[in-house]
């Protein structure tokens, strides 16, 4: 069969491809073309535009990119047509995903799959009308996302498991201990990996463990598409070391982590690194106004989400400050009982998402629906 994958950033890259080799396993003759990244034409397949190309998040970026983005969204829509695939998977990014949804729906009969569901739970939960009328079969990742879908929209959905549990068992199953050695325990920091994430977030990171750096090393996760002298300026004379492609090892050999809000506070969780979840935003004071009324949940951080109850520390908006993160930090430093209690709710958190493998469980799902 032709699958025809779209995402829209690093991780629905890495979630595509490994959803694009369980798909081989069960359909040997299958046939990919995707908007995707290095991950996906790894497997194999037609590249037909980066990613990198299509990775514009926030009002202004959009607003100042709005001519690229709309040329990429006529070329997809275009090319879904011209290939004739027997069904398209959208990965995340609902911005865009939506949007070819619902052209692919009202402009031919080829079936729409959606892989990681659009957040909606978060903001934007009037998007259900649209997922609705343009996907025919949703897979979640997160288990949560099921009575929100089912009992709360009357929407039938397919919880698959969780593709970042199933890389972090792989992870430290074939894990061969390769990372640089140090002479301290390691402070890991994961502070985003754009560059206006790294700008707001990183500084105050630094600041708030300066205290700590004659008893932790501290090492900064890199993002690949950042150079390193982006993270020198905010480094400055620091002994901070910064590694790169080596997310998964740093946090195998942390003691604790600072983590900005995202997939990485769940990473982190997997590998029991105790953390401190932190997330800088624009107009801190008044984002946490609004934040009372914009978002619909009680969470930022996949980790208590999942668990339903604060498990760790969540320092958003007006409560990232200096003094703060250097207060939380402080707490989980040593073995005393909230280390504990955190590791404790990250082992609820593993038996919520189950051990079934997201990617095999949704290509199994997804040709036999197919066939």
């Amino acid at each position: 069969m032709r699958y025809y994958l779209i995402v829209g950033e690093a991780s629905g890259d890495l979630h595509a491809s490994c959803l694009m080799r369980s798909l081989m396993a069960e359909d040997p003759e299958a046939e990919f073309r995707f908007f995707g990244g290095d991950m996906m034409t790894a497997v194999g397949g037609t590249l037909v535009r980066h990613y990198r190309h299509l990775a514009y998040m926030g009002f202004i970026p959009v607003l100042l990119h709005l001519p690229t983005i709309l040329r990429n969204m006529r070329m997809c829509k275009r090319d879904i047509v011209e290939w004739k695939p027997d069904v398209l998977i959208l990965v995340d990014y609902p911005g865009f995903n939506l949007n070819i949804a619902k052209f692919v729906k009202r402009e031919t009969q080829i079936p729409v799959f959606y892989y990681i569901s659009p957040k909606i739970w978060a903001w934007k939960e009037y998007r259900i009308k649209n997922i609705k009328r343009d996907v025919d079969q949703l897979f979640s990742i997160l288990p949560f996302e099921v009575p929100f879908f089912e009992q709360k929209h009357n929407y039938p959905i397919h919880y698959v498991g969780n593709p970042t549990a199933d890389e972090v068992r792989r992870f430290k199953a074939s894990y061969d201990g390769q990372f640089p050695k140090f002479s301290k325990p390691i402070i890991a920091i994961l502070a985003g990996s754009r560059l206006h994430e790294i700008k707001d977030n990183l500084p105050i990171m630094l600041q708030a463990t300066d205290h700590l750096a004659d008893r932790f090393q501290r090492v900064v996760a890199g993002a690949p598409s950042v150079p390193h002298d982006y993270y020198d300026q905010f480094i400055g004379n620091r002994e901070v070391e910064i590694v790169y492609d080596k997310t998964y090892p740093l946090l195998m050999n942390a003691h604790t982590a600072l983590v900005t809000s995202g997939t990485a506070t769940l990473e982190t969780a997997l590998f029991d690194v105790p953390q401190v979840v932190c997330y800088a935003t624009p107009l801190p004071h008044l984002m946490s106004f609004l934040r009372r009324f914009l978002l619909k949940v009680r969470y930022v951080s996949l980790v208590n989400l999942i668990a339903d109850r604060e498990v760790v520390r969540e320092l958003v908006a007006a409560d990232y400050k200096v003094e703060n993160v250097r207060h939380e930090i402080d707490a989980i430093i040593g073995d005393g009982s909230q280390r504990t209690a955190m590791k404790q709710g990250y082992a609820e958190v593993w038996r919520r998402l189950g051990s079934e493998s997201a990617p095999e469980n949704a290509a199994k799902k997804m040709t036999k629906m197919l066939k």
